[in-house]
């Protein structure tokens, strides 16, 4: 199935709930520019509005278009008015085309599925994530330290991605459902210290020890450097 992650500034009317078109599995994530990243994980697409409560759209654009992860997203502007001058600076600025807001649930998704989606040219997306002998390997699907597969389930390998992703950075339990893009059907807080504690031991019977530190009443952070750990959190 192809997969599609889509990247909102606001929420449109008729809701995020993912969405499924033949094979195409289309996610949505609600981001603004303070936040992480989501996983991404498929071909991009990012609906930017011209107007954001921390900086202008067109700022937002260009910072899309200078990071790695986001780099070939294929960016639409939310333009408040049919303005000529608008769409001409949208577009100079990095966005691939614009429409007139405000728009719904349906008019974003007839917008995505008009548009041939292709796959992210291989030399264009993260092949794999390396912190010292830990390797994440995304085309594979597969987890290894030094060199040993790292045996995961689904979840908790997207999981140990995230945090390979975003190393020394503390995520609450909330942050990591919306990250995996776990908010439909909701998941339950709690099941977010299953996934850890399941990570944490296939880690260790890899080798690897436990580079996930809990941060007591607020989440947890995945620490720079892997290193054995005898600590339990």
């Amino acid at each position: 199935m192809h997969h599609i992650d889509i990247l909102l500034t606001r929420e449109p009317e008729g809701g995020i709930a993912p969405f499924e078109h033949g094979e195409m599995q289309l996610v949505f994530h609600m981001w603004d520019s303070l936040a992480e990243l989501p996983l991404l994980e498929g071909s991009l697409w990012a609906f930017v509005d011209w107007v954001l409560p921390d900086i202008s759209g067109l700022e937002l654009v260009r910072r899309l278009r200078s990071d790695p992860l986001t780099a070939q997203a294929h960016i639409t502007m939310i333009l408040e008015e049919d303005d000529a001058e608008d769409k001409r600076r949208a577009l100079r600025t990095g966005a691939d085309d614009y429409m007139i807001g405000p728009i719904d649930r349906t008019a974003l998704l007839d917008r995505v599925l008009s548009v041939k989606v292709l796959d992210r040219e291989p030399g264009s997306a993260l092949k794999a994530v390396r912190h010292g002998d830990l390797t994440i390997d995304l085309a594979a699907f597969q987890a290894r330290w030094q060199d040993k597969p790292i045996s995961l389930m689904p979840n908790e390998f997207r999981l140990l991605r995230y945090f390979a992703e975003h190393p020394g950075r503390v995520f609450t339990r909330a942050q990591l459902i919306a990250a995996l893009g776990k908010q439909e059907p909701p998941v339950d807080e709690r099941t977010v210290d299953v996934w850890i504690g399941r990570l944490r031991r296939a880690l260790r019977s890899a080798g690897a020890g436990n580079p996930l530190r809990t941060v007591r009443s607020l989440g947890y952070v995945f620490d720079q450097v892997a290193e054995a750990r005898s600590d339990v959190a």
